[in-house]
């Protein structure tokens, strides 16, 4: 079979095997252990099914032959408490979850038995085990549904104030709680399970300023993939200029890769970080006089112009130092590759002298296409991009003295971006770019893999 690979960036806690190939998509990978723990920590240790099980009301209950054979009725049954509550997890192939919640639910209420009438506990084993599907993908958002729930009571203990019953109310009481019980804890666990999912969702339909350039607002972009190993979400962003412009980039469907025993993967689509690169990139036009205070190589830049021009050019003589001017043109484009990523950028180069008179001589305008090697890392919940420079071409605009062969000014120019734009880019990149805090899952000792 063969497959197109669309390449991205994943970030990962562990290392992906050779065969494992990462395609495009902003996607995360989330094993079981971890998803358990998120949904523990949301259900059990937050209180939310303890909350929504506390107005638990249970239907009396009836019966026959209690202590001396009087008719036993017990009213007034209550929750009290949930005790030993634990969560467990496994995933479906497709779009689901399995859940599993033990527990020991501690009830209350007022038993007679005859004349007699006293208090009632009631401790019950619950295996709730209800199947997730979701659903209805929209605008970044699913709705999750409960297909089939189970709920399987185990030992039953009673007890009464004065210490005494009989087998026939511990019988009644298996019997009632075994016939009323699922019907009142599914919905409740219905209920829960939505109101996790708008939590956990909020996650990853997250707007995180991106310094005062902008914003990035991820987003679900389509509905969750589970098999057996992990669950996988694939996010999208809109990047948005201060002002509210969006910065346009080709949102794609993506694939996610097959990984095992993975904590968290994020990856980010090649056209996502273009996008992400021409928000923090926005350098202005930079002029300055090339003096050696500000590029090394100045004399040999301004030796090798004069050069050029000093038989073809009676108007050069008598000016000034040589002026330069950058200019960013176009916006920065992320390849990449395997285990490589570059970035391509063009920058308008003027170079120019003042004549005595205060005019303005344009002596060159160059276009210089770079290929910029990056160096990817992870930095307090950030992807930080560091630049170097890998190539230069060097092409001709114009020439108001009529210069034709820029052939010995590349290395020239090559070095003067180096010096002096490469660090204003670097330093505009240094803010990073902040990742969704997915599932609320912190990126701890993350590396990146291209």
């Amino acid at each position: 079979m063969t497959m197109t690979k669309l390449f991205g960036i994943a970030l990962f806690c562990g290392l992906l095997s050779p065969s494992q190939e990462v395609l495009s998509g902003l996607s995360c990978a989330i094993s079981p252990e971890a998803m358990q723990n998120v949904l523990s920590d949301a259900i059990l240790r937050n209180g939310l099914l303890q909350q929504h099980l506390q107005g638990l009301v249970l239907p009396n209950i009836m019966g026959e032959g209690g202590l001396l054979n009087a008719p036993t009725s017990i009213t007034g049954l209550h929750l009290v408490r949930v005790q030993l509550p634990k969560l467990s997890v496994v995933l479906l192939q497709g779009n689901g979850v399995q859940l599993t919640i033990a527990a020991k639910l501690e009830l209350s209420g007022k038993c007679l038995v005859g004349l007699l009438s006293e208090l009632i506990d009631i401790l019950v084993d619950v295996s709730i085990t209800a199947n997730i599907k979701c659903t209805n993908f929209e605008s970044g958002t699913v709705q999750v549904v409960i297909e089939d729930c189970l709920c399987i009571l185990g030992a039953v203990k009673v007890r009464l104030l004065s210490g005494l019953l009989s087998l026939s109310v511990n019988e009644i009481v298996l019997h009632q709680l075994t016939a009323t019980l699922p019907a009142l804890l599914c919905p409740v666990v219905d209920i829960v399970v939505n109101l996790v999912n708008i939590q956990l969702l909020g996650t990853l339909n997250a707007v995180i300023p991106v310094g005062t350039a902008g914003t990035i607002h991820y987003q679900l972009a389509s509905l969750p993939f589970t098999s057996g190993l992990f669950l996988g979400l694939d996010l999208d962003g809109a990047v948005k200029q201060v002002g509210g412009s969006i910065i346009p980039h080709d949102s794609s469907p993506s694939a996610l890769p097959l990984l095992l025993n993975k904590l968290l993967i994020l990856g980010l689509r090649q056209s996502f970080l273009s996008a992400i690169l021409s928000l923090l990139i926005q350098i202005p036009p930079q002029t300055f006089t090339c003096t050696p205070e500000v590029f090394s190589g100045a004399s040999r830049l301004q030796e090798a112009i004069m050069t050029l021009i000093q038989d073809g050019c009676s108007s050069c003589h008598g000016t000034g130092p040589l002026g330069v001017k950058l200019t960013l043109s176009g916006n920065p484009l992320i390849l990449l590759e395997e285990n490589k990523a570059t970035v391509e950028l063009s920058v308008m180069i003027q170079l120019f002298m003042k004549r005595l008179e205060g005019a303005i001589l344009n002596l060159l305008l160059l276009k210089a296409d770079l290929g910029l090697n990056v160096q990817v890392s992870i930095t307090g919940g950030k992807l930080v991009l560091g630049l170097s420079l890998g190539s230069t071409s060097l092409s001709l605009e114009s020439s108001d003295v009529g210069i034709s062969n820029i052939v010995n000014l590349k290395p020239h120019c090559s070095s003067l971006l180096a010096e002096t734009l490469l660090p204003l880019i670097n330093g505009a990149l240094g803010i990073g770019i902040p990742l969704p805090n997915v599932l609320g899952i912190p990126l701890i000792k993350a590396e990146v893999q291209v």
